[in-house]
């Protein structure tokens, strides 16, 4: 027993030396990445994803090579799993009905209009997938876990990427623009809530939109935000189950056998739970955040390693055409339902 534990922790040190290198890169960009968001604004996902395509020229050096592949693959799905911790199923209630069937809708229409768009412009179904969910849901957190429910191969790895990066730069743009949709349609706080957490990508620009107009724009705004956010839990459920057979085919080439339920997904579930009951203290919430935000960071800066800009400029214009219609669609979307909400309420 004795022989067995020590060959164990010494196959697990060696693990741990040969992927230390290409892990302490990844580490770097995103402490590099989070030091220029703190100081100088802007998304951190982004700057980590820039920077880590400015070391591409790693991504070919066996050092490197197994540490970048498990901040890219590995650490995504504990960073999602996390996310558990900042649903809970009493943020519905706060919502009403409507609000509730309103999010509904623009996360399941915007997935659905990623994905007719994409085919309309010629693009890879997986990019609309990705770019429809991202847009939908909550941004490049949404990316990276529905990127983990694919195929695991070079080009859905490509896609991630590429939506992450697109996903960003528009959330970003919206970030800035939506204050000044909300300020010339005079919207009420409620209205304004409603609109901002509906229709912005990422957690931080929504909170940062709001607040540019009040607090409480700020609070009505991410509570929508966040469940848009309880909804990746659904729909990472559905995609698991639909592409079980792929990731089987994908992983029996590599002679890995595939769980019916990933761990991560049931990790995120029960964290759901325990928060919905209120288990979980102020501390524990704020520390597991941090850690699911840290390791989404790493990830992406280890995806960003992987690709080169030259990859990326082959796929033209279009691209930037989907992304953009999914931002106007869902934009377009959440203000019918702020003009229905004021026509039946007055």
């Amino acid at each position: 027993m004795d022989i067995k534990v020590m060959y164990s922790t010494n196959n697990l040190l060696n693990n741990l030396k040969v992927q230390l290198p290409g892990f302490m890169l990844c580490v770097v960009i995103a402490a590099a990445a989070s030091f220029v968001s703190g100081n100088h604004g802007g998304p951190k996902f982004l700057y980590a994803l820039l920077i880590g395509i400015a070391f591409n020229f790693l991504s070919d050096n066996p050092k490197c090579i197994p540490g970048i592949e498990v901040s890219a693959k590995k650490l995504v799905r504990i960073g999602v799993a996390l996310l558990g911790v900042r649903i809970a199923v009493s943020d519905v209630h706060d919502l009403g009905a409507a609000g509730v069937g309103a999010l509904v809708g623009g996360v399941l229409l915007t997935i659905s209009f990623g994905l007719i768009f994409a085919r309309l412009l010629k693009l890879p179904s997986t990019l609309g997938l990705l770019s429809g969910g991202a847009t939908g849901i909550c941004g490049i957190s949404a990316a990276m876990a529905i990127s983990s429910t694919l195929p695991q191969n070079s080009d859905n790895e490509h896609y991630t990427l590429l939506t992450a990066i697109g996903v960003a730069t528009f959330s970003t743009i919206a970030m800035v623009t939506y204050p000044i949709i909300v300020s010339m349609l005079g919207l009420t706080t409620a209205e304004a809530g409603l609109f901002l957490g509906g229709a912005i990508h990422d957690v931080a620009q929504v909170v940062g939109a709001g607040f540019i107009i009040s607090p409480a724009v700020g609070d009505a705004a991410t509570l929508a935000k966040m469940f848009r956010v309880a909804m990746l839990m659904p729909v990472i459920v559905f995609l698991v189950f639909y592409f079980r057979d792929a990731r089987n085919k994908s992983a029996g080439e590599e002679g890995k056998k595939q769980p019916l339920i990933p761990g991560f997904l049931l990790v995120f579930v029960g964290l759901v739970a325990i928060n919905s009951m209120g288990l979980l203290s102020e501390q524990i919430i704020e520390v597991s955040s941090s850690i699911s935000k840290w390791c989404l960071v790493i990830s992406i800066a280890g995806l960003g390693v992987k690709t080169s800009f030259e990859k990326l400029s082959k796929l033209g214009w279009r691209p930037i055409v989907l992304f953009l219609g999914n931002a106007i669609f869902i934009a377009g979307y959440m203000l019918i339902i702020v003009y229905l909400g004021r026509v039946s309420g007055g």
